[in-house]
């Protein structure tokens, strides 16, 4: 038998019962539908998180700790390199190793120290930060009231939303009537704070190098900017809520809240750190940047390290998802495999007579492989535009809900193309597994009892 005479034969069949064939389509399209809607789930949710990663200017960035300092952040690395007493001071001559490395666009010390600020002759103790001026595009500045830096020594600073409604004198609610940047920033930007600090200088004495004297300054800063979230938020417990630009912040030389030079450093005339950052040119590099770091004898941490977590967990996500979607469709098969041996029962003249007349038991197993796999291939597309619009509504009922509470709509729902073309290979492959059972005994029919039967 051609390949037409089987195709055109078995859409002759799925038509002469039309509604029970198309209960059974129905049933494989709402198997697919669910198995599309929860795999494009986990595709949606592990693409969000990547893309606020890399939007945040994080994905490309590596910190670096010296082995000498306790608070490293993976002690592992340790067994690969100089042990912490043999290892080099993270001092400026290190950066400038770090910032030759190819690849790296930029190496900064992380300067972080608390500090009192004045407002309105009222002081205000809190956490500042550098922001490098590369920061300027980062994710966690977007709907920041005011505008960045104009300059990376500019006399600026950018404060957190927390921090303003201090300020103000405003206490912060939580939840959704928490307060937003847009609400405090409007009259703080363009007012001015005093920030004051300790400098460290190294002593002149040269026959007394081991002391030092500490002296108090201020710096007037003007507010240019009021933002949501600590653009620095993921490194560190200690979330600072006043940014300055690092350039500056290294100008004035503050004392450190975390300093760990030794005697040695700490009357020195060149700086030493606690945690260098360094930007990388690309997400690509940063694996081949972290090695050639260790290989200086420092730790480093960077969020391609957390990603890998991060990936191992989307991957038990998506074959959780995967095994609970596929639930349905096992249901539909079993559905196939019953509409198929009914066929068979109704149609054992017809499949009598093929035989009778010349067709082989391949020619018939291909008739009802050929239904099973229309069935399935009609069932799998009906179900990838039900998962699809099942998505859809399901992303805009969310986003109507997340903008009530006051938190900005997000797309955490992603149908790919290979998820489609994977959704139909799926339909059609459980299809024909259904109709293996069915196929086989319509092809094992004797044709003289098939004639013989009414």
């Amino acid at each position: 038998m051609k390949l037409y005479d089987s195709v055109e034969l078995a859409a002759r069949n799925l038509r002469e019962a039309m509604l029970r064939n198309s209960l059974t389509t129905l049933g494989i399209a709402v198997g697919v539908a669910s198995l599309v809607a929860m795999l494009s789930l986990g595709v949606g949710l592990q693409r969000m998180a990547s893309r606020h990663l890399k939007s945040s200017g994080l994905f490309n960035t590596v910190v670096v700790t010296s082995r000498r300092d306790l608070r490293a952040f993976n002690r592992e690395q340790e067994t690969s390199g100089p042990s912490a007493a043999d290892s080099p001071d993270l001092d400026e001559a290190a950066r400038q190793k770090i910032a030759a490395i190819p690849g790296v666009a930029e190496a900064y010390p992380e300067l972080r120290f608390i500090t009192e600020l004045r407002y309105d002759d009222k002081p205000h103790l809190t956490m500042v930060s550098g922001m490098a001026f590369s920061s300027g595009d980062s994710d966690s500045l977007e709907g920041m009231q005011g505008h960045f830096f104009s300059s990376d020594v500019a006399h600026e600073v950018i404060i957190q939303k927390n921090f303003a409604a201090e300020l103000l004198g405003r206490a912060q609610p939580r939840g959704p009537e928490e307060l937003k940047a847009s609400e405090v920033g409007g009259p703080l930007l363009g007012k001015q704070l005093i920030m004051r600090y300790n400098e460290r200088i190294a002593s002149s004495n040269t026959e007394d190098s081991a002391s030092y004297s500490v002296i108090q300054r201020e710096v007037p800063l003007t507010i240019v900017g009021v933002t949501e979230l600590d653009p620095d938020s993921m490194r560190g417990a200690m979330r600072a809520r006043v940014f300055l630009p690092e350039k500056l912040l290294e100008s004035i030389h503050p004392m450190q809240a975390f300093d760990n030079r030794d005697a040695t450093h700490a009357t020195s005339a060149e700086p030493s750190y606690s945690t260098l950052i360094a930007r990388v040119s690309g997400a690509s590099k940063v694996a081949e940047v972290e090695d050639a770091i260790k290989k200086l004898g420092f730790n480093t941490f960077s969020i391609l390290d957390a990603s890998k977590s991060m990936q191992r967990f989307f991957r038990i996500l998506d074959m959780f998802l995967f095994i609970f979607g596929s639930l349905a469709l096992t249901v539909a098969s079993i559905g196939i495999v019953n509409t198929l041996v009914m066929a068979v029962l109704e149609r054992r003249r017809e499949i009598g007579i093929m035989k009778a007349i010349g067709a082989s038991d391949q020619d018939v197993r291909g008739l009802f492989f050929a239904e099973a796999g229309a069935m399935g291939l009609l069932g799998g597309s009906l179900g990838v535009i039900l998962g699809w619009a099942i998505g859809k509504i399901i992303g805009i009922g969310t986003n109507i809900y997340l903008r009530r509470q006051g938190f900005p709509p997000d797309n955490f729902w992603a149908v790919t193309w290979w998820l489609v073309v994977f959704a139909l290979g799926i339909a059609f492959i459980i299809s024909l597994l259904s109709g293996l059972y069915p196929a086989a005994r319509a092809a094992k029919l004797d044709p003289v009892q098939a004639l013989r039967y009414e």
